[in-house]
């Protein structure tokens, strides 16, 4: 899973780049027409006109070549050079007696493209432009004390400290303000990819309101006893499968199972705690509990039953062996948060609930099960049971615990054997667990019986 935030800041740069280049481009022509260019005209017409034509390779780089890294560089180098030409032609440009003092026109191209590459935020660009231009700049000034002072080192030297050097000072200071802007805004962007691929990491385990918790570090991540209700789902006869499965289709098989589970739990604000092989544990009610806790995780649970089955069928269909799943849920108080190891810490939760809620999903193996659910969930649910093919058992008792408990478990339906039976699933009439199973107001169906 990639981050799309980079791509975006980077289409959004070049896109306000391109922008930057055609007012750079009007404000040089507004300045080539209106401005006093004393006697450097053509140089300014060559600058306006390079600057053009570079404004349009570099859309054209851009939109067909936009990987090409290199090429940004040479654009900035072109744009410095064009800089360094306008100085030279007010500089060294002139006869040896005139009067070099740079004119307003060519500061402004000179700060107009250095604000230019310094918009593109990227701090190598502005090091670039700003030391070819800066190394130009001075370069030229000491070439032209050197042809009006020639007596001595002092002379020489007061000729190259005037008022163009301070210009060239100004220019490097802005061009030095500009460069921790940049590098500042790219620290920034750097911890900003980070954090995005931290949530990305994150979501792929937790629901969007479960991240944003674990990207504050609220308090809701301390270890506290609450309540929650903990399901536990596993496929049967995975084990004997993946004996004989290429690696590869055994990977394909399992990232499929993960997928379709993780997604149905996170569509009901669930958790999923952890994937044990083919097994996974999901929570409702971590970091943080709610009312209808029980009633996600049911609908859930449900859900789970009409997927995999969907989907154990499909496979059917592909040759793959009938693998069906088994769901125990039960509702009950925890001890949930970040559990520290030393070296390694595990966002859990841990108890008798979460005991009861596995040994359930190995009961629903031996009931020939697709879910079963504790007495103590169903009580806690805020909605009345949703109608299903329920079969009640008292008193059941679970391997390694004392007390026995109640239960409410599905009858598993008959899965696809024979071709004509599958004419159903591929035109898509036959109608599913979840649609007989959806949260309605009214009471529970008149079909529920006892086992």
């Amino acid at each position: 899973m990639t981050s799309s935030l980079s791509a975006h800041w980077d289409t959004a740069r070049e896109i306000r780049s391109i922008l930057l280049r055609f007012v750079a481009f009007a404000i040089l022509l507004a300045n080539l027409l209106l401005g006093s260019n004393d006697g450097a005209e053509r140089t300014h017409f060559l600058v306006v006109v390079s600057y053009l034509f570079i404004s349009i390779a570099s859309v054209a780089t851009a939109r067909f070549l936009p990987d090409v890294s290199w090429l940004k560089t040479l654009f900035v180098v072109l744009d410095a050079l064009l800089v360094t030409l306008i100085l030279y032609a007010h500089i060294l440009g002139g006869p040896v007696t005139e009067n070099h003092n740079l004119t307003t026109t060519s500061l402004v191209v000179a700060f107009i493209l250095l604000n230019h590459v310094g918009l593109k935020q990227d701090r190598r660009l502005v090091l670039v432009f700003a030391g070819i231009v800066l190394v130009s700049w001075v370069a030229m000034l000491a070439i032209t004390a050197a042809r009006h002072h020639t007596a001595d080192a002092m002379s020489l030297l007061a000729a190259f400290f005037n008022q163009d050097l301070g210009l060239t000072v100004s220019f490097g200071f802005t061009a030095f303000a500009i460069y921790l802007l940049a590098r500042d805004h790219d620290r920034t962007r750097k911890e900003a990819l980070r954090a995005d691929k931290r949530r990305l990491n994150l979501s792929r385990f937790f629901s969007p309101l479960v991240v944003a918790d674990l990207q504050e570090g609220s308090s809701a991540l301390d270890l506290e006893r609450r309540n929650a209700a903990i399901m536990f789902v596993d496929l049967r006869d995975f084990t004997r499968f993946a004996e004989t499965a290429p690696a590869r289709e055994l990977a394909l098989v399992l990232a499929e199972y993960r997928h379709l589970v993780s997604g149905t739990i996170f569509e009901h604000g669930g958790t999923v705690d952890k994937f044990i092989g083919d097994g996974v544990m999901a929570v409702f009610g971590q970091p943080k509990a709610a009312e209808d806790d029980a009633d996600r995780a049911l609908a859930c649970a449900l859900g789970l039953v009409d997927v995999l089955n969907d989907w154990k069928n499909h496979g059917m269909l592909n040759g793959y062996p009938a693998l069906n799943a088994g769901i125990g849920l039960h509702y009950g108080t925890v001890v949930g948060g970040v559990l520290d190891s030393g070296c390694h810490s595990e966002f859990t939760v841990i108890g008798d609930a979460v005991n009861v809620a596995q040994r359930l999903e190995t009961l629903a193996k031996s009931l020939d099960a697709p879910l079963v659910v504790s007495a103590a969930l169903m009580a806690r649910l805020q909605r009345p049971v949703p109608p299903a093919h329920w079969i009640p058992q008292d008193s059941v008792v679970l391997p390694g615990r004392r007390l026995p408990i109640d239960i409410w478990h599905l009858r598993r339906e008959a899965g696809l054997t024979q071709a004509s039976e599958h004419s159903d699933y591929e035109t898509g009439v036959s109608q599913t667990a979840l649609q007989r199973s959806s949260f309605q107001s009214s009471p529970p169906a008149p079909d529920m019986r006892t086992g």
